[in-house]
């Protein structure tokens, strides 16, 4: 369903209307849920439902806000496991990659951007020793720009960065701290972007505040659940949640060129 103004203005907002705007903030409460337990899938479930509600041009910005919220809490919440010597290479690509994917905003298929993102992570998922490839800090290089690269187009990209990141940390702590300092870094990255291209949001500021603050009460909830999850529980759920994921985004990809349904 695309925004349409006769959807309702709840709040001033167009398109919103009171059930969407409940649907919405419990959307955001579940995947920090899920992301908060898997270090991951939270901002595709998101994108799903909100792609319900929000028209394209608007989906990809207010999609990175309540992200960012998102991924502040889930980073907060396990700072102390934070890996910060991965951090400065990591900006050095998020950099690049935001100023690049800024530029060319319009002109990529979204059909070839989701292979190229299912692929991936497919890829790392079954064959770990591609995401050690090189020395560590021009890995996090490569991995900063493609991440943020792509997110300018199709937002959610944590599942790509948990392919990466799940290798390199020796405890799941590790993984879902990494994943949420470094995604909160891409969607800083990618609001800067947005910026200076002139996108605006500002009517949706009500839903973008409740949706951020439900976040951070998913990522409570789930932060107490996951500490009762084992290790090896943990690996191999996380590693049936990304193939899955990206057998999902194979498939968009080919329903997008070729219209399978």
């Amino acid at each position: 369903m695309e925004m349409n103004p006769a959807d309702g203005q709840f709040l001033g907002m167009v398109g919103v209307n009171v059930w969407s705007f409940i649907g919405l903030n419990a959307s955001a409460l579940f995947s920090a849920f899920v992301a908060s337990i898997a270090g991951t899938a939270g901002g595709l479930i998101l994108i799903g439902l909100m792609a319900l509600v929000f028209p394209p041009a608007l989906l990809i910005p207010v999609h990175t806000i309540v992200q960012l919220g998102a991924a502040v809490s889930l980073g907060t919440s396990r700072w102390r496991y934070m890996l910060w010597d991965k951090l400065p290479p990591f900006v050095v690509g998020t950099v690049i990659g935001a100023t690049i994917g800024g530029q060319i905003f319009i002109g990529l298929s979204e059909s070839v951007l989701l292979f190229i993102l299912g692929v991936s992570i497919l890829s790392l998922s079954w064959v770990p020793k591609l995401a050690q490839f090189g020395p560590e800090k021009g890995r996090f290089v490569l991995v900063g720009f493609v991440v943020t690269f792509l997110g300018v187009f199709i937002s959610a990209t944590g599942t790509l960065l948990a392919a990466f990141t799940a290798p390199a940390a020796p405890d799941r702590r590790n993984h879902i701290a990494m994943v949420g300092m470094l995604m909160s870094i891409v969607h800083i990255a990618k609001l800067i972007a947005f910026g200076l291209l002139g996108v605006s949001f500002g009517s949706y500021v009500p839903l973008i505040a409740t949706m951020i603050v439900m976040s951070f009460l998913g990522t409570w909830v789930g932060k107490h659940a996951m500490d009762r999850i084992p290790e090896r529980v943990f690996r191999t759920g996380f590693q049936v949640l990304l193939t899955l994921l990206g057998f999902r985004l194979v498939w968009l990809a080919a329903d997008a060129s070729f219209n399978l349904n």
